[in-house]
């Protein structure tokens, strides 16, 4: 046999080797794909607007509280009746300039004082956080600014879901309640423009 041959046919017997493994071996085991993320529900979206338990607060007892001021005083509700209350629940540190304009107009109006009525500004931050506000803006410091950080208050008062808030369900935004000496709540306003309303709020003020 020829050289030439013999080359052929050890190609010829390489080539069918080559297609009986090919034929024979078992087919590769399939990649698994990487599985869609599962969607994950936004815990942050604000919720609907319910004005609901707000509107039912006029003319009827305000709901008692006690919470913690600034400097650690504890303040409840309770032991201020005789007196006009004006609650301010706003919020807080997310909310500059508006809701600290309106905490400082509160903390430095001399007629409001006058008229008796105590101002209590009710947030949902932690405490130890407004010492870096009280730092940016020190007038800050002459209001009564109270810690609701646990949210019952905001929640007892329905001020989570109002208009005004740009978080629903989160933060309070820019509402104010009214009391009088009875403990009765006389005058209940969320105010989306989030100004400062000193002037309108002395006359309701002046007109228990």
């Amino acid at each position: 046999m020829k050289a030439k041959d013999k080359i052929l046919i050890l190609i010829s017997g390489g080539i069918l080797v080559s297609l009986i493994i090919l034929i024979t071996r078992p087919p590769a085991a399939s990649q698994p794909q990487p599985s869609q993320a599962t969607p994950v529900d936004d815990h942050h979206k604000p919720q609907p607007t319910n004005n609901a338990v707000f509107e039912s607060l006029l003319d009827k007892p305000a709901p008692d509280f006690s919470l913690v001021d600034y400097n650690g005083r504890t303040v409840s509700l309770k032991s201020l009746q005789g007196k006009n209350v004006l609650l301010f629940f706003n919020e807080g540190l997310m909310c500059y300039p508006a809701c600290w304009n309106q905490i400082v107009a509160f903390g430095q109006d001399t007629d409001l004082k006058q008229s008796g009525v105590t101002v209590l500004n009710i947030t949902v931050d932690p405490k130890p956080q407004w010492a870096d506000a009280i730092t940016k803006m020190p007038e800050l410091a002459t209001a009564t600014v109270l810690f609701d950080q646990d949210k019952k208050v905001s929640s007892t008062y329905g001020v989570l879901t109002l208009t005004s808030s740009m978080h629903r369900g989160q933060f309070p935004g820019h509402t104010y309640v009214l009391i009088d000496k009875n403990g009765v709540v006389k005058f209940a306003w969320d105010d989306p423009q989030m100004a400062v309303r000193n002037s309108e709020l002395l006359a309701k003020v002046n007109g228990l």
